[in-house]
């Protein structure tokens, strides 16, 4: 790869958190005296992200993740250790570093909400000081290649979710930032759109070089789009290595469901079905020991199967796995 262009060195961030008396009593001696609560959000974390890395930042909720972006961008000052974002410091550089960082938020939105995505563009173009030519030669660009042109004159209150979100992308990349942080990118979106939104971000990141990070719940993203993985939980690093090496040791389950024309009673010898109702089952498979093909075959042969879907293992539980076996490794 590249030269760093994310480092942490030591990192920490801690809360503090005004703790709520008991009665009245309590609370009026509160006032006075108040109590704090330190929270230990982000403990001596140390990393570095090469220019031109697809990283996923992934961890529980509350694990510290959404902490670390927040000190990545500028958003929260870290209480120790020090970080450097393409050359910047994000909390005491934070209007220098937004000309060169781009960020999407699965849950919040950077659109005008009663107005078209055409008329926050043009907003953005002014802020970042785009020339015209420039500007309009990129909007054209992203629009072709998220295909939204049919979208930029309907007001973003009446998109779909999966059509905000590509417009969401083409806003925090219309400046063509060297970083991008996308914190939840396809949550709640169909499969059809989770697809574009990968297939689209693969890209650019090939194409434009433009190092990505990004949290996720989905595994699937996990496994299409980033070359490596860090695992935070409870403020600390357990993991960092290439996703395939997760892969390999931790996601080893896929759920497979199938649906029936009729009621199917039977043992199934390849996995562990961990839910079922006259219209459908529900097995987990262990891919290290029998292929989910070994599954599909005995079940149609014993069954009337209309219609099979195929499901990760929910990424908490692999976390979880995880986090227990390097527990084991370090003690």
């Amino acid at each position: 790869m590249g030269m760093p262009i994310i480092e942490l060195t030591n990192v920490s961030k801690v809360f503090h958190v005004k703790q709520k008396g008991a009665g009245f009593g309590a609370s009026f001696w509160s006032l006075l005296r108040p109590q704090y609560k330190e929270i230990h959000a982000v403990e001596h974390i140390s990393l570095s992200v090469d220019q031109g890395e697809f990283l996923a930042l992934i961890g529980p909720n509350g694990a510290g993740k959404s902490t670390t972006i927040k000190m990545l961008t500028g958003i929260l000052m870290p209480t120790d250790g020090l970080i450097s974002v393409n050359g910047f410091r994000p909390f005491e550089q934070r209007q220098q570093l937004a000309y060169h960082i781009g960020a999407v938020y699965g849950s919040r939105s950077q659109l005008w909400y009663h107005l078209p995505a055409q008329d926050t563009y043009d907003l953005f173009a002014r802020l970042y000081d785009l020339d015209k030519k420039a500007y309009k030669e990129r909007l054209d660009f992203l629009v072709d290649t998220f295909e939204i042109e049919e979208l930029m004159t309907i007001p973003v209150r009446k998109l779909s979710l999966g059509q905000r979100m590509r417009c969401e992308l083409v806003a925090s990349l219309l400046h063509r930032p060297s970083i991008l942080f996308l914190d939840e990118p396809t949550i709640g979106l169909d499969v059809i759109a989770k697809q574009k939104v990968r297939a689209v971000l693969k890209s650019l990141n090939e194409s434009e070089r433009t190092t990505i990070v990004l949290t996720s719940h989905d595994a699937g993203d996990i496994e299409m789009l980033a070359r490596r993985t860090v695992i935070i939980n409870h403020g600390t690093i357990v993991f960092d290595d290439l996703t395939e090496q997760l892969k390999k040791r931790f996601i080893t389950t896929k759920i497979v469901e199938f649906i029936l024309d009729e009621p199917l009673d039977v043992e199934f010898p390849y996995g562990k079905v961990i839910e079922k109702s006259p219209i459908s089952i529900k097995v987990a498979v262990e891919t290290k020991n029998k292929t989910i093909a070994d599954l599909m075959s005995f079940a149609m042969s014993h069954g009337h199967i209309s219609d099979i879907n195929i499901y990760d293992q929910p990424l908490e539980e692999i976390i979880a796995a995880m986090y227990r076996m390097t527990k084991k490794e370090r003690s």
